[in-house]
């Protein structure tokens, strides 16, 4: 069974009529959702699997309690050492869920280091990614670090330098080489 990892940016909490077609193709399609519970974009495609009555999802969550699981899945809680905080703390959980998918989807504002993370650790392991820019309101399937930097070329200068600094940039991209999949068809 295909598994999707489904994230984004906190600052993304509202999904226009693409992203909902984008996420109905999954649900047509039966494929099992992993979603994170934070607030904004997991938050926002949780209430909308939720209204649809899809059963096929499981929470993940980093620690003993989950923030958000608005239709009451089956939750996957990650062990994070006590000694992780902040961000750190929540990439233990999100490397966990993309190790576990086949495909990502990431609802991306184009300044979120955590989303941009997210794409860089499906990709660094050879899995294909369907980003929405919330900026532009496209799609863009990733595959590659060619992909990547083509999509980084969409940030302002100052964001870039900050998503650079939080992820590890260059080394990151240097691991990724020419990974990638078949795309997936949403």
């Amino acid at each position: 069974m295909t598994t999707v990892f489904l994230s984004g940016s906190r600052s993304v909490n509202r999904l226009d009529d693409a992203i909902r077609d984008r996420i109905r193709r999954m649900m047509d399609q039966e494929f099992a959702i992993v979603i994170g519970d934070a607030s904004g974009a997991d938050k926002a495609m949780q209430i909308h699997l939720a209204a649809n009555g899809y059963r096929n999802v499981t929470v993940f969550c980093a620690g003993q309690t989950c923030r958000n699981n608005v239709g009451e899945w089956p939750t996957r809680h990650v062990e994070v050492p006590s000694s992780l905080s902040g961000r750190d703390f929540y990439t233990v959980k999100d490397k966990a869920m993309a190790g576990h998918a086949d495909y990502g989807f990431v609802l991306w504002d184009g300044k979120s280091a955590g989303s941009i993370n997210n794409v860089l650790e499906l990709v660094r392991q050879g899995k294909s990614v369907v980003v929405h820019l919330s900026t532009t309101r496209n799609f863009a399937v990733v595959k590659t670090a060619e992909d990547i930097a083509r999509l980084l070329e969409l940030c302002d200068r100052d964001d870039y330098l900050d998503i650079a600094r939080k992820t590890n940039l260059t080394r990151t991209m240097a691991e990724i080489g020419r990974a990638g999949q078949a795309t997936l068809n949403l």
